[in-house]
């Protein structure tokens, strides 16, 4: 049981509450960080996955029939919330952040955290709850107008859109390489093919990929057309053994000229301090729009 302000009521969610939601998510952005860096398909294709009870891992907050808040807990130490603006400062964060906490123990974790922009009414809360910083994730931009170096790949290497014949080596170039450093367990591969293949709006030149001269997948990109002019890197990963050979950057480089090819003015990505990446994409003339903290509690 949620306690909230008089007025307001809260249910498990549904896939038809994806815009709702969204709405939501999107409001709190742009009075956090001054636009939005969410799309609805995003939502679609976590809530989608195989995996994923929608109803059981959700709950809205309601005003009448209007959703003002919303958190979920989407398995293991991995949770979101949202609070419309105009409903801050009435202890709707904190009756979520107590529900997600519950969840999780209830699912056996022993640690829950999410996402906040630095600095915003998110991260002074949770900090207040006790909640620390696991790690620090930047979202970065490549202006318009602005290149990356072409890096050529190796002699015998190759880059193209995959194929359906590719996703199953994607998903394991991606998976292996995240979980180097991601505390997690491995995404099920029919939760890769919801959220990525499956994603509302999917192009195959949305994945791409490197082989080797065998022909074997040994680097991959997912990268969408975000609000229709920005090219947005969502992951790119090589094979520990090919690493230092320049695929990453060519892998880089290809995506942003893929979606400028479709449209893209500027392209962004994000990356975070587990990754020791920043450095690299700031190497290459890309910029920091936005830091956000992972705040977590033990349970």
């Amino acid at each position: 049981m949620i306690e909230l302000p008089a007025g307001l009521t809260s249910r498990p969610l549904a896939m038809s509450d994806a815009r709702a939601v969204f709405e939501v998510m999107a409001a709190q952005e742009q009075r956090d960080i001054g636009k939005v860096a969410i799309e609805e398909a995003d939502i679609l294709a976590d809530w989608q996955r195989p995996s994923y009870d929608v109803g059981a891992g959700t709950v809205g907050i309601l005003d009448g029939d209007r959703l003002v808040a919303y958190a979920e807990h989407m398995g293991a130490d991995k949770g979101d919330a949202a609070v419309h603006p105009a409903y801050r400062g009435r202890g709707i964060g904190t009756a979520l952040a107590h529900w997600m906490q519950q969840r999780a123990r209830a699912s056996g974790a022993t640690v829950v955290g999410m996402p906040v922009p630095q600095g915003s009414d998110g991260d002074r809360l949770l900090a207040a709850l006790g909640y620390h910083v696991r790690w620090e994730t930047w979202e970065l931009y490549l202006p318009e107008g602005a290149e990356i170096p072409a890096r050529p790949l190796p002699s015998g290497y190759a880059l193209r859109e995959a194929t359906p014949a590719d996703h199953r080596a994607c998903w394991t170039v991606l998976e292996d390489a995240f979980l180097e450093w991601a505390a997690r367990d491995r995404q099920p591969y029919d939760d890769f093919l919801a959220s990525v293949v499956g994603r509302q709006g999917f192009e195959p030149w949305h994945l791409r990929v490197v082989t080797d001269p065998s022909g074997e997948v040994v680097g991959v990109c997912n990268v969408l057309l975000f609000g229709g002019d920005e090219g947005y890197v969502s992951k790119v990963a090589t094979r520990a053994d090919q690493r230092g050979r320049g695929l990453g950057q060519a892998l880089l480089v290809d995506a942003f000229a893929a979606a400028r090819a479709h449209g893209a003015t500027h392209s962004g990505l994000a990356t975070d301090s587990r990754t020791g990446a920043l450095s690299l994409y700031e190497k290459v003339g890309m910029r920091v729009t936005s830091t956000w903290l992972n705040r977590a509690i033990d349970l």
